[in-house]
């Protein structure tokens, strides 16, 4: 198990019931940034690749 994920597991546990549209996901990530700037880089990996996860051209 990676480190990561104890804190994807409650997550999911916490919030996992939960419905929520991909603007407040990306609205929490920004605020996450904005307080942590020194993830600025992975989170925008992140948020990249959520956005292309479909994309064929992205291939």
């Amino acid at each position: 198990m990676y480190f990561t994920d104890r804190g994807l597991e409650e997550l999911e546990k916490r919030r996992g019931d939960e419905e929520v549209t991909l603007a407040w996901v990306a609205d929490r990530m920004q605020e996450f940034v904005d307080t942590f700037p020194e993830f600025e880089i992975p989170v925008e990996r992140l948020a990249t690749w959520l956005a292309r996860l479909d994309d064929p051209d992205d291939e």
